[in-house]
C-alpha cells in the first residue's frame, strides 16, 4: 500500500513538472509588451512600459559582515560608502570601542572584588587596578581620538553603556568571559532580588514587626536557583564566593579571628564545605521546638568537623585558638616584637595572668589594698614575662611595691618549673627552691605552688617554653 502510494505521488510529481515545462514555453513565445507602440497601448499600460524601462536597478541588500571590518578606518570608510550620517558612525565606534575596552577592563583587571577569600581588600591589588584601569581609559580615549578626532566626546550622544543602576561586578577569568547575553541576565538576576529583598524588609517595617531571617533565607535560595538557570556549575560557584550571603557571613568570621587569614584553596574548601549546612541552619533560625533545636545542634557540629576536614587539622587548631581573645592578644604581642613563634608561650602567659588576676579579685582574705598591690605586681611580673619570652631587654629597674602577701599559682595543663617562672619573671631555680617538697617532674594541674618575691636579674637568659607545648 506504501509503495502505491509513492508511486502516484511520483507520477504526478512527473506530470506537473510536465505542465510546468509546456507553461514556460509559452510565456517565452510571446511577445514583449515593451515593443508595442506606446499609442496603441491603454494609458495604464504606456505609464508602466515607460517608468519600468526608467529605473536604475541596484542591489539594495548586504550583510553586515561586508561593512564589519578588524580595522577600524576600514570599518568607518565601509559606514560611510553606504551613506550611513556622520553621527552614527560617532555613535557606533564609540560603542563599539567602548564595549571593547569593557570586555578588556573585565579580563584584564584584578580586582578587589577577584579576591574573595579576603577579608580586608589588599592595597596593592586596589592600587594596581586603578593604574590599570587608567592605563585602558587612556587607551580608548587616544583610540577615539584618533578614529573620529579630537572632538569626538563633545559630539557624544550615546556613549554606550549607561547603566542606571551600578550593577554587580563581573570580572576576572571566570565572570569576565561569560557572554553578552549572560551577564545581562545575571545583572538583571542581581537587580531583581535585590528588589525582593528590599520589598520584603520595606513591608516588615511597615507593619512594624521584625525580619524573618528565614524568609530572607528563602528569597537568597530563590536567586541561587535563577542563577543555577543561566551559569555553568563553575561560574556559579564564582559568583556565590563573591556576593553569596553565606559566603560574606565566612569572610566576616574570618575577619573576626583577625589573624587566620585563609588561603583561597582554604576559603574554597570551607565554603564547599559549609555552605549546604548554613543554608539549612539559617531555616532553622527561629524554630523552638525541641526537634528544630537538637537539628540545628546537630548541624553546627557537622559545620565545626566540614572546617576540620577542609583546613586540615594544624590550622584547624590556630583556627580554634584565634577565637579566644587572650590568644588573639598573644599573636598580637608576638607579631608586634617580631617573634610571631612566642605566640603559644605568650598565650600560656596571659592565661595564667587571667587566672592569677581572677583569685586576687575573689579573694576575701585580702583587703581592697593588697588587692591593688596583687593586681599591679601581676601586671608588672606579666610584662616581664612577655619581655622575656619575645627576647626584648628588660628593664633596668621596676618601680619598688610595698610588701604584700605570699603569692599562690595554680598549676594548669602542660605547666613546669620553667614556664612558671617565665610567667612571673623569676629563674626556674627560684621557683623551685621556693617550693622544696614539690616533685615538678610529676606535678599535677590544680596542684597550688609559691611563688617568690625576687625578681629575675636582668643577666639571667630567658627560659623558653619546652617544645610541643599547645
Amino acid at each position: 500500500m506504501r509503495i502505491n502510494s509513492c508511486m502516484r505521488w511520483r507520477a504526478f510529481a512527473l506530470v506537473s513538472l510536465g505542465v510546468n515545462i509546456v507553461l514556460a514555453a509559452v510565456w517565452v513565445s510571446m511577445p514583449r509588451s515593451g515593443g508595442e507602440s506606446p499609442a496603441a497601448a491603454p494609458a495604464g499600460q504606456a505609464f508602466a512600459a515607460t517608468t519600468r524601462t526608467n529605473l536604475a536597478i541596484r542591489r539594495m541588500l548586504f550583510s553586515w559582515q561586508e561593512i564589519e571590518s578588524q580595522d577600524y578606518p576600514t570599518y568607518i570608510a565601509n559606514l560611510r560608502e553606504i551613506g550611513c550620517p556622520e553621527q552614527t558612525i560617532r555613535d557606533i565606534i564609540i560603542a563599539d570601542v567602548n564595549a571593547l575596552y569593557a570586555r578588556r577592563r573585565a579580563t584584564e583587571l584584578v580586582t578587589p572584588e577577584q579576591q574573595w577569600w579576603r577579608t580586608e581588600p589588599d592595597t596593592n591589588v586596589v592600587l594596581a587596578a586603578a593604574e590599570k584601569a587608567h592605563s585602558l581609559d587612556t587607551e580608548r580615549r587616544a583610540l577615539l581620538t584618533r578614529l573620529l578626532g579630537g572632538s569626538w566626546e563633545t559630539g557624544d550622544m550615546l556613549n554606550l553603556p549607561r547603566p542606571s543602576r551600578p550593577g554587580i561586578v563581573l570580572d576576572g577569568p571566570v565572570l569576565g568571559s561569560l557572554p553578552a547575553d549572560t551577564r545581562q541576565a545575571i545583572q538583571n538576576i542581581s537587580a531583581t532580588s535585590d528588589e525582593r529583598l528590599q520589598a520584603y524588609i520595606e513591608s516588615k517595617r511597615a507593619e512594624g514587626k521584625p525580619v524573618d531571617p528565614v524568609e530572607l533565607a528563602r528569597l537568597r535560595q530563590q536567586t541561587r536557583d535563577e542563577l543555577a538557570r543561566a551559569l555553568s556549575p563553575g561560574a556559579l560557584e564564582e559568583y556565590l564566593l563573591r556576593y553569596s550571603q553565606e559566603a560574606n557571613n565566612l569572610r566576616e568570621a574570618f575577619g573576626q579571628l583577625q589573624y587566620f587569614s585563609p588561603t583561597p584553596d582554604e576559603f574554597r574548601a570551607v565554603f564547599r564545605a559549609t555552605d549546604t549546612l548554613d543554608q539549612r541552619i539559617q531555616l532553622l533560625a527561629d524554630s523552638t521546638d525541641p526537634a528544630s533545636v537538637q537539628e540545628r545542634r546537630s548541624l553546627e557540629q557537622q559545620r565545626d568537623t566540614a572546617i576540620r576536614t577542609a583546613v586540615g587539622p594544624k590550622r584547624y587548631e590556630e583556627y580554634q585558638l584565634l577565637h579566644d581573645p587572650l590568644y588573639r592578644q598573644a599573636v598580637a604581642t608576638a607579631q608586634e616584637a617580631g617573634t610571631p613563634e612566642a605566640a603559644r608561650t605568650l598565650y600560656q602567659i596571659n592565661l595564667a595572668a587571667a587566672e592569677t588576676e581572677d583569685s586576687i579579685q575573689t579573694n576575701l582574705d585580702m583587703t581592697a589594698s593588697q588587692r591593688a598591690i596583687e593586681a599591679k605586681q601581676l601586671e608588672l611580673d606579666q610584662l616581664r614575662a612577655n619581655a622575656l619570652a619575645t627576647g626584648q631587654q628588660l628593664p633596668a629597674q621596676f618601680p619598688p611595691l610595698p610588701p604584700n602577701p605570699v603569692r599562690r599559682y595554680t598549676v594548669r595543663p602542660g605547666d613546669n618549673a620553667a614556664v612558671i617562672g617565665m610567667i612571673y619573671g623569676v629563674p626556674e631555680s627560684a621557683i623551685r627552691a621556693a617550693n622544696p617538697g614539690v616533685d615538678f617532674s610529676r606535678i599535677q594541674p590544680g596542684a597550688s605552688i609559691r611563688i617568690p618575691q625576687n625578681a629575675m636579674p636582668p643577666a639571667i637568659a630567658p627560659v623558653t617554653a619546652p617544645a610541643g607545648r599547645p
